[in-house]
């Protein structure tokens, strides 16, 4: 979509509308960025205490639910169910914008990186619905209580 600046007094063609300077007002702010499309979001909550729960009663459920990098990351922290928690609603936040549930894809091949801003990996069946989608690329955010971690996901289409 272009937007068209020139302006038309009478039978003159005025200058071009120019955004005014101002230190309140980044010249970015009117700069176009290729389209995009967002095909779904996706949110979810979790609360910190059920995964410290699930950690103390199912030994094996970081492997069964969490990559060899989502562990990695989480055991560098004294509380690791933090962070357990926040890709547990990463996964289930990506798969609600994939219009799916964690019944169609597996909860390993979503991966939620850290250190730094979130990224999202797709691998087997999540990758395959995304690609069936159109889906290009995932966004996540990521927020924490004490008590609760949530977490937004946008899929998007070029």
């Amino acid at each position: 979509m272009s937007l068209d600046t020139t302006e038309t007094v009478g039978n003159r063609l005025e200058e071009p509308f120019r955004p005014p300077r101002s230190k309140y007002v980044s010249p970015r702010a009117f700069v176009q960025f290729p389209a995009v499309e967002i095909v779904g979001l996706g949110i979810d909550l979790c609360e910190i205490e059920r995964v410290e729960g699930m950690l103390a009663k199912y030994p094996r459920f970081p492997e069964r639910i969490f990559t060899e990098h989502e562990r990695a990351y989480a055991s560098r922290f004294a509380r690791p169910a933090r962070r357990y928690a926040a890709r547990f609603a990463g996964k289930e936040a990506v798969m609600k914008s994939l219009s799916t549930g964690w019944r169609r894809i597996r909860w390993r091949d979503v991966e939620i990186t850290g250190g730094g801003a979130p990224r999202v990996n797709l691998t087997g069946t999540a990758q395959a619905r995304a690609q069936a989608l159109g889906v290009t690329k995932v966004l996540v955010t990521i927020t924490h209580t004490d008590t609760t971690a949530m977490v937004l996901a946008v899929s998007l289409a070029e």
